[in-house]
């Protein structure tokens, strides 16, 4: 970020009477930190440098509580350091907590009549989905994610589990929306949503097979988290192991750089090699 705009808001926080430009000034700081992140493949960079930008962004929050565009920015970036580096389940709980909480905040105030999606009962929930509009995709794909997250990382919360449907929703109904909407990554949630049993329990893998080529597809391929996730959860599932090292080894010839995906693609090669490693003892 240039250090004039720096300026700028360190000025603006110490005197009175420019909160409009604040807003846009920290609006466009929060989407190029995310750029930032996104596109960089050195993990330890980002893992170490993450925590200071996190205690940033709180500190934009705390100072405009009202900007769902800032809460909804902090929800993911807080939900996806979470996710991706923080391996004591205490903590990460509690950043995922403080992740969902802010996404419903920042649904709130973005979306109508969205200040009690987690609360609502489900046929409600469902009439509020089918009016919303292309324009709601982004606030509405923010909650989904976040909120996707929160539920992993509390799988051992029966009550957070009920949720899953209402998540589940969420994503179809951006699916339907904008297929295509961040590199077709719904429907890599949709994919594990139905992948997360085996068909006995009410699982359904060919649907999620079917979504995992789906998001492969609307990347054209550049999405790596895709074929480790369609790995992970289809073929492992179903024990098909052609499909599961063939998938595993593209990621591993496949670049890693490509705008928006950079970082999860570095972290989807390290996770093919850890599955590949253990595919014999699986199998």
């Amino acid at each position: 970020m240039n250090i004039r705009i720096l300026l700028v808001v360190a000025g603006c926080f110490l005197f009175a009477g420019c909160s409009s430009l604040i807003s846009s000034v920290t609006q466009s700081f929060a989407e190029d930190l995310s750029a930032a992140i996104l596109d960089n493949e050195d993990l330890e960079m980002v893992r170490d440098g993450a925590p200071a930008y996190l205690i940033l962004v709180d500190s934009l929050v705390t100072r405009s509580p009202d900007d769902g565009f800032m809460l909804q920015q902090s929800a993911t970036l807080h939900s996806a350091y979470a996710a991706a580096f923080v391996a004591d389940e205490a903590r990460a709980k509690r950043l995922h907590d403080k992740a969902r909480a802010q996404a419903l905040a920042a649904a709130c105030l973005q979306l109508r009549d969205a200040c009690s999606l987690d609360t609502v009962v489900f046929k409600e929930f469902s009439e509020w989905l089918s009016h919303r509009q292309v324009r709601d995709v982004p606030a509405m794909y923010a909650l989904a994610s976040t909120w996707a997250s929160w539920i992993q990382a509390n799988s051992d919360d029966f009550v957070a589990i009920a949720d899953l449907a209402r998540v589940k929703a969420l994503m179809q109904r951006v699916s339907e929306l904008d297929a295509g909407y961040e590199n077709g990554s719904v429907f890599l949630y949709l994919g594990v949503f139905e992948t997360l049993f085996p068909p006995a329990m009410g699982g359904k893998p060919e649907a999620g097979r079917a979504h995992f080529e789906r998001a492969i597809e609307l990347s054209s391929g550049e999405n790596l988290m895709a074929k480790v996730m369609f790995a992970d959860q289809y073929a492992r599932l179903v024990f098909d192991r052609d499909l599961h090292d063939q998938l595993l080894n593209e990621v591993l010839e496949a670049p890693a750089r490509s705008p928006g995906l950079t970082l999860m693609n570095t972290v989807a090669k390290e996770q093919a090699a850890q599955l590949l490693e253990t595919a014999d003892d699986y199998f």
